[in-house]
């Protein structure tokens, strides 16, 4: 499999079609087809349905596209730093879910900004599961998760959790409570995350079963929501405090609904003092936030078995 043939695929994927994809790359539209069709030669498989000009991706592709893209950024990565003659400098790479990228990372990284003054750095938002791939294959430097994460090779370097809150509009009935309880949640329309096995799960039980009647897949969507009269929320408050939006509240809940979360790195990787520097700096920030506990790594394993249980 060679990096021109990936380059011509997600290229294709990107503009949906093979004359935008020669554009794009410089190339003409009969060296791409040729490179997307030696590439399905090569996996055994069909990447995409042609119907002359027009092109549709299978299932396959659509699965491929995601890591083709992230072996390309990785490749162009080092083609800079060797271009600039620095390929000794590594940029710090932290994968995150929006959350933490919202409620954390800004806090952090202003704190601990001396530090990288000559350093680069790629903060990247993306689901906890992809967060938890990035860092398995030590793709990431750092990544940012809810818990548990019940996965050999990747170390819990520290874990925090704060309870959720109501998010609502201003001008809802329910903003005049000092606390929301889940009874006054009974007969109102929910958003929540399309998440099954994650935040969303405990909030499933907390309810009885009952399913949003919105479900996103980051809590900043879920306010936006909020915001356009569509329900409430019952959200982490950490994009609540990073990405405040005009014209919502948020109150506590009646039932302690905890939002466990931490930082990942590679089982065994070896941390230069910049990255553990960083990491003692996220754990500091997590602890400051309101309502929030730290806990000690160890205890990651009791989080994986109430999970299971």
């Amino acid at each position: 499999m060679e990096l021109r043939q990936l380059e011509a695929f997600t290229a294709v994927m990107a503009a949906g079609s093979i004359t935008g994809a020669a554009r794009q790359l410089n190339r003409s539209q009969s060296m791409i087809t040729r490179q997307i069709q030696d590439l399905e030669a090569e996996l055994g498989y069909d990447l995409l349905h042609r119907n002359g000009p027009r092109i549709k991706p299978t299932l396959l592709a659509s699965h491929l596209y995601e890591e083709a893209e992230r072996i390309i950024s990785s490749v162009r990565r080092i083609q800079q730093q060797v271009r600039e003659g620095r390929a000794h400098e590594q940029p710090l790479l932290i994968s995150s879910i929006s959350s933490l990228a919202l409620g954390l990372m800004p806090q952090a990284l202003a704190r601990f900004q001396p530090e990288l003054a000559t350093r680069k750095v790629h903060l990247r938002t993306m689901t906890p599961e992809r967060v938890v791939n990035e860092v398995l294959h030590r793709t990431t430097t750092i990544g940012l998760c809810s818990l548990p994460v019940d996965h050999y090779g990747v170390q819990v370097h520290w874990i925090a959790e704060t309870p959720c809150v109501a998010v609502l509009r201003e001008d809802d009935p329910l903003a005049a409570k000092q606390v929301v309880s889940m009874a006054d949640l009974a007969d109102r329309p929910l958003v929540g995350m399309d998440n099954p096995h994650r935040l969303q799960h405990r909030l499933n039980e907390a309810l009885h079963g009952r399913l949003p009647e919105i479900a996103t897949t980051t809590s900043a969507n879920a306010q936006v929501l909020v915001r356009a009269g569509l329900g409430v929320a019952i959200l982490e408050p950490l994009t609540v405090l990073g990405a405040p939006l005009q014209g919502l509240i948020h109150r506590p809940l009646d039932l302690h609904l905890p939002f466990y979360f931490g930082a990942l790195t590679p089982q065994g990787a070896d941390l230069p003092p910049l990255v553990t520097g960083l990491l003692d700096t996220m754990r500091e920030i997590a602890g400051g936030l309101p309502g929030c506990v730290l806990h000690a790594p160890d205890q990651h394993a009791r989080l994986v078995q109430a999970q299971a249980s």
